[in-house]
């Protein structure tokens, strides 16, 4: 568990730091000072009682996000400049209570899935150092991975904030492009970057993600949660995975680990067998199409067209990716946008009657001597399984699925854009963890009859993708009825005396759920306030005046399931 306090979680990341002696991984610290001055505030703050839900976590940031005071170098030191504002989401992390404790190397321009790109110095894995750590997120993903802090920011374009997590065995969240402001993210290829999140664990990983997700008023490409998003994968997801030809790219020393986790989610989910070789060959738009002209807009200015045009401390290897997305004419970039939405149509069909998608993150773990000598074909073939995600406009959340003597392996549960809690709901259950929560515009209902777990009519609620909120019972100030309906159905009223409490369930939903909900309800039953025995007003069921009329007052069996069973029927 993280400190209670900023203080005691800044003295343990300074002394974590110190113990495990990784300058690679940073391209700039703060000084214990100055962190020890704003963690003493922050515990100050929350003393006067200011909400700091974050308050004892540390934050490692990747070196192409802003931190106000400290140089943003991109990797690359003739790059760099000295930013007076954060970034929006590491404003929202500072707001929250948590302290960033430096800013962490990457492949140069976020350019690479290996970790070994940088002028800094190659990333080495958190666990094994003869092995990469993944890119181009290296520096956060072995931060956490190695304890030093709990949080980090990475950015995604292909897979930099899946890969370095399934190699360093933490979790990567990367949202849907849009919900997470990039207002002060350099960009890798606009518009398919997105800020994502590493944690060690997925309920840290969620809280972080949850504070930096909202729109951005500076961000162009910014984008809200829709009003009928769903809030959980139901009570078993049908999940599709890839047959043996998508599976190909795995290398043969980690394809137990695969087979191992494909067991793992089968406890948990449904599996259909799909062919994945369309998305596959979606991903091939992003480096070997127009669309890599993106990168040579992000990062042109400092490579320049020639090795002449330069900054200093270019990687040889990333400038040659750079300067080669230089060249597609104005009409390929059209016609392969146009490809793309092909693309996104057919992934659409490929995941028609399933829940989500899920695959192997990377398909092997190479030594840093394997990338040295092959650096291109090496990181082409990391971003299998990533590349087509941000194309098609999907989200991911990635976890990790074991090791062995060839390295880390991680599943990657891939959903529709929104569906990021869908997602985590799925990954939660494949690791055997409570699921958190991140999307913010959730609407409590409580139903104590039919829509109960079990009852006829709770497909209605997984259909909505509603989720759990737990087992409640109202205030004291309910009688409950058995009204003549179809299915049937219990009356429940509120009354100014002789009231009980009443046991019901709290369910989660969107608001436009919630009036998808409405707009589907039958008479004689009708939706308003119910008041909880915590004191909680939520929306609940009611039913018409009329439908009581030679109703059974059934309030002393306290609820639905007790009737029912006396009566013999389900709940």
């Amino acid at each position: 568990m993280p400190p209670s306090n900023a203080t005691a979680g800044v003295e343990r990341a300074l002394k974590r730091l110190a113990q495990v002696d990784r300058p690679e991984v940073w391209t700039s610290l703060r000084t214990a000072d100055s962190l020890l001055a704003e963690a003493q505030e922050l515990d100050a703050r929350a003393a006067d009682g200011e909400a700091l839900p974050l308050l004892g976590l540390t934050v490692a940031v990747k070196d192409n996000i802003d931190v106000a005071g400290q140089p943003t170098t991109l990797g690359c030191p003739g790059a760099a400049w000295q930013p007076d504002v954060d970034a929006d989401a590491v404003a929202r992390l500072r707001r929250a209570g948590a302290i960033v404790l430096g800013k962490t190397n990457l492949d140069q321009f976020a350019t690479g899935l290996v970790g070994t790109r940088s002028p800094y110095g190659v990333v080495r894995n958190a666990h094994r150092p003869e092995l990469v750590s993944g890119g181009s997120s290296s520096g956060s993903a072995v931060a956490v991975a190695l304890e030093v802090t709990d949080l980090a920011l990475g950015t995604d374009t292909a897979g930099s904030g899946r890969v370095p997590a399934a190699l360093n065995g933490i979790v990567g969240v990367k949202p849907t492009l849009g919900l997470v402001p990039t207002t002060g993210m350099a960009d890798a290829c606009r518009p398919f970057d997105t800020i994502t999140v590493f944690g060690r664990d997925l309920d840290t990983a969620v809280r972080g993600v949850r504070v930096i997700t909202g729109p951005g008023d500076r961000d162009g490409l910014s984008r809200r949660w829709p009003t009928d998003v769903r809030l959980a994968a139901g009570p078993r997801p049908t999940v599709a995975v890839p047959d043996e030809a998508g599976l190909r790219a795995v290398a043969p020393e980690l394809r137990p680990l695969w087979d191992q986790a494909l067991a793992r989610l089968a406890t948990v989910a449904d599996l259909r067998v799909v062919d994945v070789s369309p998305l596959l060959d979606a991903a091939l738009l992003l480096y070997e199409g127009a669309i890599v002209a993106g990168r040579y807009a992000a990062a042109g200015r400092w490579v320049g067209p020639t090795a002449e045009d330069g900054v200093p401390g270019l990687d040889p290897t990333v400038a040659g990716i750079v300067r080669g997305a230089r060249t597609p004419a104005g009409w390929e970039y059209v016609r392969d946008r146009a490809a793309l939405d092909d693309a996104r149509a057919r992934a659409a069909e490929l995941l028609a009657g399933c829940t989500a998608l899920v695959l192997p993150t990377a398909p092997l773990h190479p030594t840093i001597a394997e990338v040295a000598a092959d650096p291109v074909g090496v990181n082409s073939r990391m971003g299998t399984y990533t590349n087509f995600v941000n194309l098609l406009d999907l989200c991911a959340t990635a976890v990790p699925a074991g090791e062995n003597e060839a390295g880390s392996f991680g599943i990657s549960v891939i959903g529709r854009a929104f569906d990021d809690q869908v997602c985590t709901d799925i990954a939660a259950r494949f690791l055997g963890v409570a699921a958190p929560s991140w999307v913010d515009t959730e609407v409590p209902l409580a139903v104590v009859g039919a829509h109960l777990r079990g009852g006829p009519l709770h497909h209605e609620l997984v259909d909505l993708g509603a989720r759990f909120g737990g087992d409640v019972t109202t205030a004291p100030s309910y009688r409950l009825y058995a009204l003549d309906t179809e299915p049937p159905k219990p009356g429940l009223v509120e009354v100014a005396s002789g009231g009980a409490e009443i046991a019901g369930e709290l369910w989660w939903l969107s608001p436009g759920g919630l009036g998808r909900f409405l707009a589907a309800l039958p008479a004689p039953m009708t939706l308003g306030r119910v008041r909880l025995a915590d004191g909680r007003d939520v929306v609940g069921f009611g039913c018409t005046p009329g439908a009581l009329t030679g109703a059974e007052d059934i309030t002393a069996f306290g609820g639905w399931r007790a009737y029912q069973q006396r009566a013999g029927s389900p709940a």
